[in-house]
């Protein structure tokens, strides 16, 4: 795999079996180099500032336009109705999704997407949802593009050979891609897989401001990776399908030709990955913690300033120091909500029950902190400097908007923790009313 380095930058490829093939000096000539057609796709309004104007101009054997009339299809689990059960205020626990065995039936990512929940509507361009994605095979002349909304997608078993409009990329455990909005991509995978997918409608993801961090750190842009051009020529007479999710629904359409036939491209709509060993931890190195907004690796920002749509964050291996400090994360009531998946390892604040492809929901305003086991031991524990992590990847997806879980999610799943509550449940009152100082090896 190749490919280009930099979030965000104006980029220029073409597949190498085609020179020459970008018009010099212009977008749409007359007659393109190879007689390929031109294309722009548009992240944005044309008269968006500079700063956040996004398109590409794709230079195809055929038009997108090509295609049959597009017919609603069954919708299998995906869902845009938050509505469809009660509100459930309590703190949620997944154990680790079910993937099907491929013995059983064979089910590639798309029937294999499962929402989970979610807030906002797409028509009006705010709001987001979280899938699961659960899966055995690989897409076959199909291809899937999201109207709606950037997926932003993190594997947890099983790599993915993702094929793109403007190339293809590889993405693994422990890594992200970003597939923005309109973009057509189809999956290949080698195993039973699965991971999740945050949905952000009418933004994008942007890297975090850095502030008083200054220039460098957190995610570094140079680490973003950008595919490079590839096509192919190849006929499939009335076979290929085009899903598109498209208000909410899905939607299918029949075309002769495979959709990846883009022979060259430029500009700065791309699909992107990114490794999250590359992310340059920042941390506390005196005393108490230093919020958790620091591992934001990206953002999708509201109207708000300060205030995310979501943002993806992940704790990854680190050092802690911090002297006189519960160094755990700390008992916390938010007026976001909070979604947390495992990638590998487990969780410094859960050490047992929250396992990795499974996941947990602290919604708006809902307690939640380290079970009592690992305060116990935290309270107790000697403070020198330890490695924090180690082997381990936890991830966050946080919102702004309450999230409303699914049916599929509560019920159908058959993965909700019914006992995720007991783990808090040992917690006990060590108040000291007649003595201030506390006990320990602090």
């Amino acid at each position: 795999m190749q490919y280009i380095s930099g979030f965000g930058n104006e980029c220029a490829s073409e597949d190498p079996r085609c020179p020459g093939a970008l018009p010099e000096g212009q977008n749409s000539p007359q007659v393109c180099p190879y007689n390929l057609y031109a294309e722009q796709l548009s992240g944005s309004a044309f008269t968006c500032p500079r700063s956040s104007n996004k398109r590409s101009w794709l230079y195809r054997i055929l038009p997108s336009v090509s295609h049959k009339p597009f017919e609603s299809i069954d919708q299998g689990h995906v869902t845009h109705n938050w509505d469809e059960v009660d509100p459930d205020p309590n703190q949620l626990r997944w154990k680790p999704f079910e993937i099907p065995k491929a013995s059983q039936k064979k089910v590639d990512f798309m029937d294999g997407l499962h929402t989970l929940c979610g807030a906002g509507d797409m028509r009006s361009n705010n709001g987001l949802a979280i899938h699961i994605y659960l899966c055995n095979t690989s897409m076959v002349d199909r291809c899937f593009y999201n109207s709606d909304g950037d997926f932003l997608i993190a594997p947890q078993k099983g790599k993915l050979l993702i094929y793109t409009e403007f190339g293809k990329m590889l993405v693994q455990p422990n890594e992200i891609c970003v597939i923005q909005r309109g973009m057509r991509f189809s999956i290949d995978v080698f195993e039973e897989t699965r991971g999740y997918i945050l949905e952000v409608y009418g933004v994008h993801f942007e890297l975090p401001d850095l502030g008083p961090i200054g220039a460098n750190g957190l995610a570094n842009p140079r680490d973003f990776l950008i595919p490079v051009a590839w096509f192919e020529d190849r006929q499939v007479p009335g076979g290929y399908t085009v899903v598109n999710k498209y208000q909410g629904k899905l939607f299918a359409a029949k075309q002769d030709v495979s959709p990846f036939n883009v022979v060259a491209w430029h500009g700065n709509y791309t699909p992107y990955k990114y490794n999250l060993e590359n992310f340059m931890v920042i941390n506390s190195v005196a005393f108490d913690h230093a919020d958790p907004s620091i591992f934001t690796v990206l953002t999708a920002k509201s109207l708000r300033p300060g205030v995310a749509v979501a943002d993806f964050v992940i704790f990854p291996p680190r050092w802690g120091v911090a002297d006189k400090t519960f160094r755990p994360p700390y008992y916390h009531r938010n007026c976001m909500s909070e979604f947390m998946g495992l990638i590998k390892g487990h969780y410094e604040a859960k050490q047992g029950g929250f396992l990795p492809g499974g996941g947990s929901l602290h919604s708006t305003m809902t307690p939640h902190g380290p079970d009592a086991d690992c305060f116990e031991k935290a309270s107790k524990a000697k403070l020198a400097p330890e490695r924090v992590a180690d082997g381990t990847m936890t991830f966050m997806f946080e919102s702004s908007l309450s999230m409303a879980v699914t049916k599929w999610g509560l019920k159908t799943s058959n993965c909700l923790d019914e006992n995720y509550y007991k783990c808090w449940e040992p917690l006990k009152s060590h108040f000291t009313p007649n003595s201030r100082n506390p006990t320990g090896p602090n």
